[in-house]
């Protein structure tokens, strides 16, 4: 039987910086990019849909390699540090010379970076603490993330409304610096590399099995019913979701000045103080079940896009952002801790993230190209509303397709001898 993980605490420590420094760095500039096309560059929403996008289409390619390129190597960090250069580049290039051909060009290798980073980190945290314990450390990474946001977000407002909307950009060049220092703080000795990309931890009779017969294949784990159920519904909640803060951006930018980075400020930091506490009791209820959790996560979207047609009164709009947190705080853990669990002892945990994560990619994509065309064509309201009507499928396919997939929670639906313990 393998040994528990043991990472010092200097390790752990360095975990939390660096998922507060990479809270906005694995995202780039996110709707900040949205509010800056608006108002200072005068683009219409068909273009800014269009440079949305441009980031997710290059983490639809780039992310399943990304996740097998983990599985494979042992220098997870680096891979990091690699990513983190390419989110610095790309945030100065648009500070500096925001023409359309610059700001996807950059958006792009934004979007390179973005695939790469959940899985490394995540292959990290589970090399370092083992499976036994990830729950509570994935709530614990995205309660620091959600920090991290909070307090680049509170920055960002700052030095948009006092400086300029532009220094947002190089505010998060800052911070990808300081998410190379932490990452190169994580002592290397100190994680399993075996055990991060999802081999079995214990000698239980599933994990010698799958050991004799190799590890799954792509094509075998895109068979199970499961996967690919449980991806169908993330991907249509992403679907749903991914467009609604940038819209939100839009109508706050209309006539209101460079007031508009202070409320899109607030819609953030209000979203990040939920997520912290929602984050982290997550991962300690997680520890039973996960699909009741998820539900929840799953169930607030389509009333948030409901919500938003309701009033375009600025302060109304940062309120329903409450909503925002208890969905983004749930599904930052449980996503995780339900692909781990789909995949533990394949030896494809990594991967499976990274084909999850391309899935995801193709939602949020065409979610900012559907989304800024219906606006451009029918209206804010409209467009909230189809992605509402959309976060009511997702919500459906997760109910009634996806199982519990937590060990020995729901034996009718996960009816596998392994899932008894011996």
């Amino acid at each position: 039987m393998q040994t528990e993980q043991r990472p010092s605490k200097k390790s752990l420590r360095s975990l939390d910086y660096l998922n507060v420094f990479l809270a906005d760095v694995r995202d780039g500039v996110g709707p900040y990019l949205s509010i800056y096309l608006k108002a200072s560059q005068n683009w219409n929403p068909a273009q800014i849909g269009m440079a949305m996008s441009a980031s997710t289409i290059a983490t639809v390619i780039v992310q399943t390699p990304a996740g097998a390129l983990v599985d494979r190597l042992r220098q997870k960090r680096m891979l990091i540090v690699l990513a983190s250069v390419f989110v610095s580049i790309g945030c100065i290039a648009i500070g500096l010379f925001p023409s359309l051909p610059v700001v996807i060009g950059s958006q792009i290798m934004i979007g390179i970076a973005a695939a790469i980073f959940p899985p490394a980190i995540t292959a990290i945290t589970l090399g370092l603490v083992g499976h036994e314990r990830l729950d509570r450390r994935i709530g614990r990474n995205e309660t620091f993330n959600h920090t991290g946001n909070l307090l680049a977000a509170t920055l960002a407002g700052l030095v948009g409304y006092f400086i300029a909307r532009k220094a947002i950009f190089f505010l998060v060049a800052a911070m990808a610096v300081g998410s190379i220092i932490s990452v190169k703080m994580i002592r290397e000795r100190e994680i399993n590399h075996e055990v991060a990309r999802g081999d079995g931890e214990e000698d239980k009779e599933e994990d010698k099995e799958k050991q004799q017969q190799g590890y799954e294949g792509i094509l075998q784990l895109l068979s199970d019913r499961k996967i690919l159920f449980f991806t169908v519904a993330v991907v249509l909640f992403h679907f749903a979701n991914a467009a609604m803060l940038p819209l939100v951006g839009q109508e706050l930018a209309q006539g209101k000045g460079t007031s508009d980075t202070v409320y899109m400020s607030a819609c953030i930091i209000v979203a990040q103080l939920v997520m912290i506490p929602v984050s982290n009791l997550a991962g300690r209820f997680a520890h039973t079940a996960r699909k009741p959790i998820f539900l929840l996560g799953f169930a607030v979207l389509p009333i948030r896009g409901v919500l938003y047609t309701l009033s375009d009164n600025p302060y109304f709009l940062v309120s329903v952002q409450i909503l925002d947190g208890i969905a983004g705080g749930i599904f930052g853990v449980l996503s995780v801790l339900m692909v781990a669990d789909l995949t533990k002892g394949t030896g494809r945990f990594n991967v499976t993230q990274g084909m999850l994560n391309t899935a995801i990619g193709v939602g949020a994509g065409l979610s900012n190209v559907l989304a800024g065309f219906v606006v451009k064509s029918a209206g804010y309201n409209v467009g909230f509303l189809i992605l509402a009507v959309i976060a009511v499928v997702a919500l459906g396919v997760f109910w009634f397709c996806v199982p519990e997939t937590k060990t020995g929670v729901n034996k009718k639906t996960s009816p596998q001898k392994h899932l008894a313990k011996p």
